[in-house]
């Protein structure tokens, strides 16, 4: 398993390159520049200079590499030297990529945002999978039972019921009606880990967009873990397991489910890098100042810098998960072999 993680690791090095080139192909050319939203007071030799300073007249494959440059070395550089407090290189001269619109540098504003992404849409897909899965496999299990039956009611009213609607209706109920929360997620808060109160106000505040996030996140996982257990329950060594004097238990936990969970780690791999893109309704509705509301209004700000650095950022995401979800298989699977 090494040697094969080794090899996809290098794999994956020529695939984060060709897709940085894709990317930055495509929001380079879409609409837009810095000069688009200064005065129109603003003299065209002025706004050739702010160009010309940008590097917006350079050829595009120069423009790529200097991006790449910053992608891949300068910016780790500087988060390492950040995480560690050391000092790697220029640390005062180094170059770094600058949003348009903050006019400072992107990856700081991204971290800044990172912590309200973690707080609400990552409880809500771990809560998501701790749902999803027992339901999914006991509803297989019992399958046509009024278990079963309710399961897929709700889980198909979860997956078919859009976000903004019931994020709405429980702001209506819990936070107009009831006034049990806030009925936006305030983004300033500081939670005081000696506090009880500040930290009690963070629950509050999170219990609506998460929960709102988890049963969207529960129904499509529920629907697919059932479907798998269903097909391997009817398999032939599931029959020779029992045959052979199992409990049912070990049948279904030590066998069924674990060969069912290949197709569902594929899924919740590839879920993963949503949590960092935000689920973008929800933040919205919510008011969470998470990566998802910091790329919209990166987009309507024609901010191409911090669209391109949030969009790879997420690309690298989907590739790790992917080798991580590939790796579990043989884990999951004692057939699978990476000889």
């Amino acid at each position: 398993m090494g040697r094969y993680a080794i090899r996809r690791t290098l794999f994956a090095i020529p695939t984060l390159i060709a897709i940085s080139l894709i990317l930055f192909a495509i929001v380079d050319l879409a609409p837009g520049d810095p000069t688009g939203q200064l005065p129109l007071t603003i003299p065209a030799e002025v706004r050739e200079a702010i160009r010309e300073s940008l590097g917006l007249n350079d050829p595009f494959m120069l423009r790529w590499l200097s991006w790449m440059q910053l992608m891949f070395i300068n910016e780790p550089l500087h988060l390492i030297g950040e995480l560690f407090n050391v000092c790697i290189g220029d640390c005062e001269g180094r170059a770094r990529i600058i949003s348009w619109s903050s006019r400072g540098p992107a990856m700081d504003t991204i971290i800044e945002r990172l912590p309200q992404t973690l707080w609400v849409l990552g409880l809500a897909f771990i809560f998501g999978i701790i749902i999803a899965i027992p339901v999914g496999v006991i509803s297989a299990y019992k399958h046509y039972s009024w278990f079963d039956n309710g399961g897929t009611f709700f889980t198909m009213l979860g997956y078919s019921v859009p976000t903004f609607l019931t994020g709405l209706l429980a702001i209506i109920i819990f936070s107009v009606w009831l006034g049990w929360f806030p009925s936006f997620y305030r983004t300033t808060h500081t939670v005081v880990w000696t506090d009880w109160t500040t930290i009690w106000f963070q629950i509050k505040q999170m219990i609506m967009p998460v929960m709102v996030l988890s049963l969207f996140n529960a129904a499509a996982l529920t629907r697919f873990t059932r479907s798998a257990m269903l097909d391997n329950l009817n398999e032939d060594y599931v029959r020779t397991a029992r045959a052979k004097g199992l409990s049912e238990r070990q049948v279904v936990v030590g066998h069924a489910m674990r060969n069912s969970m290949i197709p569902v780690v594929t899924l919740i791999a590839l879920q993963v890098p949503g949590i960092f893109a935000g689920a973008i309704i929800t933040e919205q509705i919510f008011r969470i100042n998470g990566l998802g509301a910091l790329l919209i209004t990166a987009i309507g700000q024609a901010d191409v810098p911090m669209v391109q650095t949030l969009s790879f950022i997420f690309a690298v995401l989907i590739v790790i998960f992917n080798l991580f979800a590939d790796l579990m298989y043989g884990v999951l699977d004692p057939r699978i072999r990476y000889d």
